[in-house]
C-alpha cells in the first residue's frame, strides 16, 4: 500500500482521534482526518505547528516518519519508532555480527547500482550516460579505489554543467537536493526499522554525530531518482527555489516509478524490498539485495 507524506506549512494543531490523524486549522477551526495507517511520512515545517503525545506515539506504533522543519524550512530532525519489527533481536544480533568482508559486499553493490542509476540518469536527459559505464563495471569489493568518488565528478559536471559543485551550503540547485535528500533520508529510515534493522549500525557512513549512518549507505542508490527531480525543475520549471510549488513537487519522490525485478513500482515500496533484502542478507539468506533501476 503506497503511503501518504504530509507536509505542514501553515499553523494546525494535530491530534489523535480513534486512530485518525485530526487536522485542525487554527485560523478558523475547520478540521479534517487522515487514517494515521494511511501515512507514511508528516513533514513539520511551520514553527507554530502543535501535536498531542498520543499521536507522537501513535505515529510511532505505526513506523510513520516525523520530519521537523528548522528555522531555515529545511528538515533538521526525525522522530522514529525503536520497535517497528516484531523479531527485533534477531535483526539486530545478525547486523551487529555481520563480517567485514560482508559489509564491503554489500557497500560494492550499493555503489554499483548507484552509478549505474546515475548514468541512466544521463542518459534521460540527452546526456551521455555511457561515460559511466567504466566506473560501474569495475567495482572493487568495498569500493576500495572510491569509484563513487570519481564518477560522481564526472555525473554532476555533466548534470548540471562543468561549474557546479555538490555542497550542502553551495548554490542552487543544492537547496534544492538538500530537501530531497533529506525526505529520501526519513523514507529510508523509515524502512529499514520496518525491516527490523537498526539504522545506527552503518556500513560505510560512520560518524559519531550521525545517528542514522545506515539510511546514508542504503538511500545511495536512490539518489539519482532525487536528481532526476531537482533536475527537471532547475531546468524545465526554471525553479531554483525552495517554495509552496517545489516542495510538494519534490515529495512526489516517494511515489515515483522505479524499476525493481523487471516490476515498476513506487519508489517507497522499493525501498522496503531494498532494506527487507538487506536484513536478508545479514541472516546469510541471499547474496544479492535488491536495488532500483531508473525506467
Amino acid at each position: 500500500m503506497i503511503k501518504q507524506t504530509l507536509l505542514f506549512q501553515t499553523p494546525v494543531s494535530l491530534s489523535l482521534h480513534y486512530n485518525q490523524l485530526v487536522i485542525t486549522n487554527r485560523e478558523n477551526g475547520a478540521k479534517t482526518t487522515r487514517p494515521i495507517e494511511d501515512v507514511g511520512v508528516v513533514v513539520v515545517e511551520h514553527p507554530q505547528v502543535r501535536m498531542t503525545v498520543p499521536l507522537l506515539n501513535m505515529l510511532a506504533d505505526n513506523n510513520v516518519s516525523v520530519v521537523f522543519c528548522d528555522e531555515r524550512k529545511m528538515p533538521k530532525s526525525m522522530l522514529m519508532s525503536l520497535e517497528g519489527n516484531t523479531t527485533l533481536q534477531e535483526s539486530y544480533t545478525s547486523q551487529v555480527e555481520a563480517s567485514d568482508a560482508m559489509k564491503r559486499q554489500v557497500w560494492k553493490q550499493l555503489v554499483e547500482s548507484k552509478i549505474r542509476n546515475q548514468s541512466f540518469l544521463l542518459d534521460n536527459v540527452g546526456k551521455d550516460g555511457r561515460v559511466l559505464r567504466p566506473f560501474y563495471q569495475n567495482v572493487k569489493s568495498g569500493d576500495s579505489d572510491n569509484r563513487e568518488g570519481a564518477a560522481a565528478r564526472t555525473y554532476w559536471s555533466l548534470l548540471f554543467g562543468a561549474d557546479f559543485r555538490r555542497n550542502r551550503d553551495g548554490a542552487p540547485p543544492n537547496n534544492l537536493l538538500n530537501y530531497g535528500y533529506s525526505i529520501l533520508r526519513a523514507a529510508v529510515a523509515r524502512a529499514l526499522i520496518s525491516s527490523g534493522l537498526y539504522p545506527a549500525f552503518g556500513v560505510f557512513h560512520r560518524n559519531r554525530y550521525n545517528a542514522f549512518p545506515l539510511a546514508d549507505d542504503v538511500m545511495e542508490p536512490y539518489r539519482p531518482f532525487v536528481d532526476e527531480i531537482v533536475y527537471r525543475l532547475y531546468y524545465d520549471s526554471a525553479e531554483n527555489e525552495l517554495n509552496e510549488f517545489t516542495k510538494p513537487y519534490l515529495l512526489r519522490l516517494l511515489v515515483a516509478d522505479v524499476r525493481m525485478d523487471q516490476i515498476t513500482r513506487p519508489l517507497q515500496v522499493a525501498l522496503s524490498m531494498t532494506t527487507a533484502s538487506l536484513a536478508k542478507f545479514y541472516k546469510k539468506q541471499t547474496n544479492t539485495l535488491s536495488l532500483p533501476t531508473f525506467l
